[in-house]
Protein backbone atom coordinates (compact mmCIF):
# COMPACT_ATOMS: atom_id res chain seq x y z
CA UNK A 1 0.00 0.00 0.00
CA UNK A 2 1.16 3.32 -0.82
CA UNK A 3 2.43 6.04 1.80
CA UNK A 4 -0.61 8.17 2.53
CA UNK A 5 1.73 11.35 4.05
CA UNK A 6 1.66 14.00 1.32
CA UNK A 7 4.90 16.07 1.60
CA UNK A 8 5.28 19.49 1.41
CA UNK A 9 7.70 22.06 0.92
CA UNK A 10 8.59 23.16 4.41
CA UNK A 11 9.57 19.29 5.10
CA UNK A 12 13.14 17.97 5.19
CA UNK A 13 14.00 16.33 2.08
CA UNK A 14 15.60 13.70 3.83
CA UNK A 15 12.91 12.85 5.60
CA UNK A 16 11.44 12.24 2.37
CA UNK A 17 13.59 10.34 1.41
CA UNK A 18 14.27 8.05 4.20
CA UNK A 19 10.65 7.65 3.99
CA UNK A 20 10.42 6.76 0.17
CA UNK A 21 13.82 5.63 -1.20
CA UNK A 22 12.62 4.94 -4.59
CA UNK A 23 12.06 8.82 -5.20
CA UNK A 24 16.23 8.93 -5.17
CA UNK A 25 15.61 8.06 -9.22
CA UNK A 26 13.35 11.73 -9.35
CA UNK A 27 15.94 13.48 -7.41
CA UNK A 28 18.35 12.56 -10.26
CA UNK A 29 16.50 13.42 -12.96
CA UNK A 30 14.78 16.66 -11.55
CA UNK A 31 18.77 17.50 -11.17
CA UNK A 32 18.87 17.67 -7.61
CA UNK A 33 22.57 17.07 -5.89
CA UNK A 34 22.90 15.15 -2.84
CA UNK A 35 24.43 16.37 0.34
CA UNK A 36 21.21 18.60 0.80
CA UNK A 37 21.92 18.12 4.98
CA UNK A 38 19.26 19.00 6.59
CA UNK A 39 17.45 21.87 4.52
CA UNK A 40 13.83 21.51 3.44
CA UNK A 41 12.51 20.74 0.12
CA UNK A 42 11.35 23.93 -0.75
CA UNK A 43 15.05 25.59 -0.10
CA UNK A 44 16.79 22.26 -1.73
CA UNK A 45 15.05 23.19 -4.77
CA UNK A 46 15.57 26.26 -4.90
CA UNK A 47 18.77 26.50 -4.38
CA UNK A 48 19.01 23.93 -7.38
CA UNK A 49 17.07 26.36 -9.82
CA UNK A 50 13.99 23.11 -9.18
CA UNK A 51 10.28 24.48 -9.09
CA UNK A 52 8.94 23.44 -5.99
CA UNK A 53 5.64 22.89 -6.60
CA UNK A 54 6.09 20.82 -9.40
CA UNK A 55 9.09 18.73 -8.10
CA UNK A 56 6.22 17.76 -5.25
CA UNK A 57 3.38 17.34 -7.37
CA UNK A 58 5.72 14.53 -9.14
CA UNK A 59 6.84 13.31 -6.22
CA UNK A 60 3.57 12.97 -4.14
CA UNK A 61 1.83 11.29 -7.15
CA UNK A 62 4.82 8.76 -7.25
CA UNK A 63 4.45 7.82 -3.60
CA UNK A 64 0.90 8.32 -3.39
CA UNK A 65 -1.13 7.79 -7.12
CA UNK A 66 -4.58 9.16 -8.39
CA UNK A 67 -4.82 10.81 -4.24
CA UNK A 68 -2.53 13.50 -5.15
CA UNK A 69 -3.99 16.78 -5.53
CA UNK A 70 -2.44 18.24 -8.81
CA UNK A 71 -2.61 21.80 -9.01
CA UNK A 72 -2.12 22.65 -12.89
CA UNK A 73 -2.09 26.44 -12.96
CA UNK A 74 0.76 26.40 -11.07
CA UNK A 75 2.72 23.68 -12.17
CA UNK A 76 5.92 23.94 -14.20
CA UNK A 77 5.70 23.02 -17.81
CA UNK A 78 9.47 23.37 -18.34
CA UNK A 79 10.28 21.85 -15.06
CA UNK A 80 8.10 19.15 -15.86
CA UNK A 81 9.82 18.84 -19.84
CA UNK A 82 13.06 19.20 -18.34
CA UNK A 83 12.41 15.85 -15.55
CA UNK A 84 11.06 13.90 -18.59
CA UNK A 85 13.91 14.38 -20.64
CA UNK A 86 16.51 13.26 -17.98
CA UNK A 87 14.46 10.39 -16.89
CA UNK A 88 14.67 9.11 -20.91
CA UNK A 89 18.40 10.14 -20.20
CA UNK A 90 18.61 7.98 -17.54
CA UNK A 91 16.36 5.09 -18.84
CA UNK A 92 18.11 4.57 -22.08
CA UNK A 93 21.71 5.72 -21.22
CA UNK A 94 22.15 3.75 -17.88
CA UNK A 95 19.29 1.20 -16.85
CA UNK A 96 18.51 -0.40 -20.17
CA UNK A 97 22.08 -1.24 -20.69
CA UNK A 98 23.13 -1.91 -16.75
CA UNK A 99 19.90 -4.77 -16.56
CA UNK A 100 21.44 -6.30 -19.74
CA UNK A 101 24.62 -6.43 -18.68
CA UNK A 102 23.57 -7.80 -15.64
CA UNK A 103 21.84 -10.67 -17.89
CA UNK A 104 24.69 -11.46 -19.72
CA UNK A 105 26.62 -12.29 -16.15
CA UNK A 106 23.47 -14.39 -14.84
CA UNK A 107 22.81 -16.75 -17.82
CA UNK A 108 24.39 -18.83 -20.44
CA UNK A 109 24.27 -17.00 -23.61
CA UNK A 110 26.02 -19.15 -25.34
CA UNK A 111 22.81 -21.35 -25.02
CA UNK A 112 19.80 -21.62 -27.40
CA UNK A 113 17.43 -20.15 -24.14
CA UNK A 114 20.02 -17.84 -23.00
CA UNK A 115 20.33 -16.09 -26.77
CA UNK A 116 16.56 -16.61 -26.60
CA UNK A 117 16.14 -14.68 -23.61
CA UNK A 118 18.90 -11.71 -24.63
CA UNK A 119 16.71 -11.39 -27.97
CA UNK A 120 13.37 -10.91 -26.04
CA UNK A 121 15.01 -8.45 -23.71
CA UNK A 122 16.97 -6.42 -26.59
CA UNK A 123 13.39 -6.51 -28.28
CA UNK A 124 11.63 -4.84 -25.32
CA UNK A 125 14.33 -2.41 -25.09
CA UNK A 126 14.20 -0.89 -28.53
CA UNK A 127 10.75 -1.03 -28.13
CA UNK A 128 11.15 1.55 -25.01
CA UNK A 129 13.94 3.62 -26.93
CA UNK A 130 11.80 3.85 -29.65
CA UNK A 131 8.25 5.19 -27.99
CA UNK A 132 10.28 7.53 -25.94
CA UNK A 133 12.65 8.66 -29.10
CA UNK A 134 9.01 9.32 -30.68
CA UNK A 135 8.20 11.56 -27.43
CA UNK A 136 11.89 13.43 -28.01
CA UNK A 137 11.27 14.21 -31.49
CA UNK A 138 7.20 15.10 -31.89
CA UNK A 139 5.80 15.44 -28.51
CA UNK A 140 8.73 17.62 -26.80
CA UNK A 141 9.12 20.47 -29.61
CA UNK A 142 5.59 20.49 -29.84
CA UNK A 143 5.53 21.25 -25.94
CA UNK A 144 8.67 23.95 -26.44
CA UNK A 145 7.08 26.04 -29.07
CA UNK A 146 3.64 25.99 -27.07
CA UNK A 147 5.64 27.23 -24.33
CA UNK A 148 7.06 29.91 -26.51
CA UNK A 149 3.01 31.11 -27.72
CA UNK A 150 3.16 28.47 -31.03
CA UNK A 151 0.20 26.81 -31.79
CA UNK A 152 0.32 24.01 -34.72
CA UNK A 153 -2.31 23.74 -37.00
CA UNK A 154 -2.03 20.41 -37.83
CA UNK A 155 -0.91 18.32 -34.27
CA UNK A 156 -2.34 18.90 -30.52
CA UNK A 157 -1.56 16.55 -27.66
CA UNK A 158 -4.59 14.66 -28.00
CA UNK A 159 -2.88 13.12 -30.99
CA UNK A 160 -0.70 11.84 -29.03
CA UNK A 161 -1.19 8.14 -27.40
CA UNK A 162 0.94 5.84 -25.26
CA UNK A 163 1.91 2.33 -26.56
CA UNK A 164 3.52 1.45 -22.70
CA UNK A 165 0.98 -1.85 -22.69
CA UNK A 166 3.00 -3.67 -25.12
CA UNK A 167 6.29 -3.20 -24.09
CA UNK A 168 5.17 -4.29 -20.44
CA UNK A 169 3.83 -6.94 -22.13
CA UNK A 170 7.05 -8.30 -23.03
CA UNK A 171 8.68 -7.71 -19.80
CA UNK A 172 5.86 -9.75 -18.08
CA UNK A 173 6.69 -12.80 -20.47
CA UNK A 174 10.92 -12.25 -20.26
CA UNK A 175 10.23 -12.47 -16.39
CA UNK A 176 8.05 -15.57 -16.30
CA UNK A 177 10.74 -17.45 -18.69
CA UNK A 178 13.38 -16.28 -16.26
CA UNK A 179 11.66 -18.10 -13.32
CA UNK A 180 9.88 -20.87 -14.86
CA UNK A 181 12.32 -22.04 -17.07
CA UNK A 182 15.74 -21.36 -16.47
CA UNK A 183 17.91 -23.53 -15.42
CA UNK A 184 20.63 -22.32 -12.90
CA UNK A 185 23.42 -22.82 -10.27
CA UNK A 186 23.74 -21.67 -6.78
CA UNK A 187 25.87 -18.60 -8.13
CA UNK A 188 24.31 -18.26 -11.45
CA UNK A 189 20.33 -18.18 -9.04
CA UNK A 190 21.64 -15.56 -6.80
CA UNK A 191 23.03 -13.16 -9.83
CA UNK A 192 19.83 -14.08 -11.57
CA UNK A 193 17.59 -12.97 -8.50
CA UNK A 194 19.32 -9.71 -8.33
CA UNK A 195 18.64 -9.41 -12.25
CA UNK A 196 15.04 -10.24 -11.60
CA UNK A 197 14.56 -7.49 -8.35
CA UNK A 198 15.95 -4.82 -10.74
CA UNK A 199 13.36 -6.09 -13.91
CA UNK A 200 10.62 -5.86 -11.50
CA UNK A 201 12.06 -2.34 -9.93
CA UNK A 202 12.66 -1.00 -13.37
CA UNK A 203 9.15 -2.03 -14.26
CA UNK A 204 7.59 -0.42 -11.49
CA UNK A 205 9.90 2.63 -12.74
CA UNK A 206 8.48 2.92 -16.42
CA UNK A 207 4.82 2.25 -15.41
CA UNK A 208 5.49 5.55 -13.21
CA UNK A 209 6.64 7.24 -15.92
CA UNK A 210 4.18 6.81 -18.05
CA UNK A 211 1.68 7.64 -15.20
CA UNK A 212 3.34 10.99 -14.61
CA UNK A 213 2.82 11.98 -18.56
CA UNK A 214 -0.87 10.79 -18.83
CA UNK A 215 -2.04 12.19 -15.69
CA UNK A 216 0.17 14.96 -15.31
CA UNK A 217 2.10 16.07 -18.43
CA UNK A 218 -0.92 15.75 -20.91
CA UNK A 219 -3.75 17.81 -18.60
CA UNK A 220 -0.83 20.13 -18.41
CA UNK A 221 -0.64 20.70 -22.03
CA UNK A 222 -4.04 20.64 -22.99
CA UNK A 223 -4.42 23.89 -20.04
CA UNK A 224 -1.49 25.39 -22.18
CA UNK A 225 -3.11 24.51 -25.87
CA UNK A 226 -6.25 26.47 -24.30
CA UNK A 227 -4.43 28.91 -23.07
CA UNK A 228 -2.36 29.76 -26.14
CA UNK A 229 -5.77 29.58 -28.19
CA UNK A 230 -7.39 32.17 -26.15
CA UNK A 231 -4.40 34.38 -26.61
CA UNK A 232 -4.07 33.90 -30.17
CA UNK A 233 -7.61 35.30 -30.51
CA UNK A 234 -6.41 38.24 -28.21
CA UNK A 235 -3.16 38.40 -30.48
CA UNK A 236 -5.96 38.42 -33.64
CA UNK A 237 -7.91 41.45 -31.79
CA UNK A 238 -4.14 43.17 -30.87
CA UNK A 239 -2.93 43.00 -34.58
CA UNK A 240 -6.54 44.65 -35.71
CA UNK A 241 -6.01 47.59 -33.45
CA UNK A 242 -2.64 48.00 -34.73
CA UNK A 243 -3.81 47.93 -38.23
CA UNK A 244 -6.41 50.37 -36.93
CA UNK A 245 -3.42 52.93 -35.59
CA UNK A 246 -1.51 51.88 -38.89
CA UNK A 247 -4.22 53.23 -40.72
CA UNK A 248 -4.61 56.34 -38.74
CA UNK A 249 -1.02 56.84 -39.70
CA UNK A 250 -2.09 56.91 -43.56
CA UNK A 251 -4.97 60.00 -43.40
CA UNK A 252 -4.01 62.77 -44.15
CA UNK A 253 -4.72 66.30 -41.33
CA UNK A 254 -7.91 67.19 -43.60
CA UNK A 255 -9.18 63.38 -43.51
CA UNK A 256 -9.15 63.02 -40.08
CA UNK A 257 -10.60 66.81 -39.86
CA UNK A 258 -13.14 65.64 -42.34
CA UNK A 259 -13.79 61.96 -39.34
CA UNK A 260 -14.54 64.29 -36.51
CA UNK A 261 -16.84 66.85 -38.27
CA UNK A 262 -18.90 63.21 -39.34
CA UNK A 263 -19.00 61.44 -36.12
CA UNK A 264 -20.40 65.01 -34.76
CA UNK A 265 -23.48 64.93 -36.61
CA UNK A 266 -22.18 67.21 -39.40
CA UNK A 267 -23.70 67.56 -43.29
CA UNK A 268 -21.39 66.80 -46.21
CA UNK A 269 -22.48 70.63 -47.04
CA UNK A 270 -21.77 71.77 -42.96
CA UNK A 271 -18.30 69.82 -43.14
CA UNK A 272 -17.56 71.90 -46.21
CA UNK A 273 -18.10 74.79 -44.61
CA UNK A 274 -16.84 74.56 -41.44
CA UNK A 275 -13.61 73.52 -43.63
CA UNK A 276 -13.96 76.04 -46.14
CA UNK A 277 -14.00 73.56 -49.04
CA UNK A 278 -16.16 72.48 -51.45
CA UNK A 279 -18.71 69.79 -50.93
CA UNK A 280 -17.55 67.86 -53.19
CA UNK A 281 -14.18 67.77 -52.10
CA UNK A 282 -15.44 66.83 -48.84
CA UNK A 283 -17.74 63.73 -50.51
CA UNK A 284 -14.11 62.65 -51.79
CA UNK A 285 -12.33 62.32 -48.60
CA UNK A 286 -15.12 60.40 -47.32
CA UNK A 287 -14.85 57.76 -50.36
CA UNK A 288 -11.06 58.00 -49.78
CA UNK A 289 -11.86 57.37 -45.53
CA UNK A 290 -14.01 54.24 -46.18
CA UNK A 291 -11.50 52.90 -49.21
CA UNK A 292 -8.35 53.07 -46.07
CA UNK A 293 -9.90 52.03 -43.13
CA UNK A 294 -12.59 49.48 -44.95
CA UNK A 295 -15.57 51.52 -43.00
CA UNK A 296 -19.01 52.40 -44.52
CA UNK A 297 -21.30 53.29 -41.25
CA UNK A 298 -21.17 56.64 -38.87
CA UNK A 299 -21.14 53.96 -36.26
CA UNK A 300 -17.89 52.77 -37.47
CA UNK A 301 -16.52 55.86 -38.07
CA UNK A 302 -17.10 56.74 -34.61
CA UNK A 303 -15.48 53.99 -33.27
CA UNK A 304 -12.46 54.43 -34.91
CA UNK A 305 -12.26 58.08 -34.06
CA UNK A 306 -12.69 57.17 -30.14
CA UNK A 307 -10.15 54.28 -30.21
CA UNK A 308 -7.06 56.55 -32.42
CA UNK A 309 -8.31 59.62 -30.00
CA UNK A 310 -9.51 61.76 -33.04
CA UNK A 311 -12.64 62.63 -30.50
CA UNK A 312 -13.36 62.19 -26.68
CA UNK A 313 -16.66 60.49 -25.55
CA UNK A 314 -17.90 63.71 -24.56
CA UNK A 315 -17.48 65.45 -27.56
CA UNK A 316 -19.84 63.15 -29.53
CA UNK A 317 -22.14 62.44 -26.54
CA UNK A 318 -25.04 64.74 -27.81
CA UNK A 319 -24.88 63.34 -31.09
CA UNK A 320 -25.20 59.11 -30.16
Amino acid sequence: MRNQKVYEADDKMISLIKDNYNVLQSLGCFGINLGFGDKTVRTVCEEQNVDTHTFLTVVNFTINGERTVIDLANLSVPTLLRYLKASHEYYNGFQLPYIRKELCEAIDIESSLGKLILKLYDAYAKAIISHMKFEEKMVFPYIEKLLEGELSDNYDIDTYSKHHGQEGERLRELKSIIIKYLPSDKLHNNKLSATLYDIYNNEDWLRLHAEVEEKILLPAIKRLEDKNKKGGVGQKISDMLAKSSDTSELLGEREKEVIVALVQGMSNKEIAEHLCIATNTVITHRRNIARKLQIHSAAGLTIYAIVNKLVELGDIKDSL
